[in-house]
């Protein structure tokens, strides 16, 4: 018995703090459900960042935020939409689709945006082109992006601009343009997938050393990374791994 109270005591202690601090009540059904491991993933998700108010933390409550419901952002931009159907309300739903991987959404969201007096609004553009290349839809991606370009400013020269410029460019083959737009964000984009991405085409285009001094440099990148939030990056460093593993024979 001393035992059993004794493993739910640190569920206990976060169940006060919700209580107390007036967080959403589905974590007591965690806690009541969890137990030891409910009050573990409370504590790195709501109590860690409340004692350390830093950016990791910040991130580790995203996460474990994202794990309970990963829809749940998207859920509420779609409800505030309906609420109040502006392009704004339009635009963070599009973002949040895009945030768990509902491209298709995200795509059809942009869309609707691009109209009127915002259809040559920057944001709206690269968001849309960014959609697109997920999709696969190569030409439409580059006319979205040539009409930002054509426009000019910090989201035309953006790396993010560059990685899906890159990215459209390899879809359809046009090699030789994608590479220095690949180079441009994988030197100036944070985490991996730029990196990865950028690796994978080295492979695929038949520079294989270069590809591998690459993968190493990923590698260094991944092992400095917060194990909590080690898991995604991981995705995109396997990602450029496969590729050479699929051009060499050779596990990497």
């Amino acid at each position: 018995m001393p035992y059993l109270i004794l493993s739910y005591l640190p569920a206990l202690i976060c169940g006060i703090h919700v209580v107390r601090t007036g967080q959403n009540m589905y974590w007591i059904m965690l806690l009541v459900i969890g137990g030891p491991l409910g009050a573990l993933i409370y504590f790195f998700a709501i109590m860690l960042p409340d004692l350390t108010g830093g950016r990791t933390a910040r991130k580790v409550t995203g996460a474990a935020s994202r794990l309970i419901d990963p829809e749940r952002d998207y859920k509420q931009a779609l409800k505030r939409l309906d609420d109040s159907p502006t392009v704004d309300a339009r635009m963070k739903a599009a973002h949040a689709a895009a945030a768990i991987g509902r491209w298709e959404d995200a795509e059809r969201m942009w869309s609707g945006s691009a109209t009127g007096r915002w259809a040559e609004d920057p944001t709206i553009l690269l968001g849309h082109a960014r959609a697109l290349i997920e999709l696969s839809r190569f030409e439409e991606t580059l006319a979205r992006l040539e009409q930002l370009q054509k426009l000019g400013g910090r989201e035309a020269e953006s790396p993010q601009a560059a990685l899906t410029f890159a990215r459209a460019y390899e879809g359809l083959g046009r090699n030789e343009e994608a590479e220095e737009p690949y180079r441009f964000a994988a030197d100036r984009l944070p985490g991996l997938e730029a990196g990865a991405r950028y690796v994978a085409f080295m492979a695929k285009t038949g520079r294989l050393s270069d590809a591998e001094t690459g993968l190493a440099e990923l590698n260094r990148r991944l092992a400095k990374i917060s194990p909590a939030l080690r898991g995604e990056a991981r995705v995109w460093r396997d990602l450029a791994a496969k590729e050479i593993s699929d051009r060499t024979g050779k596990q990497t």
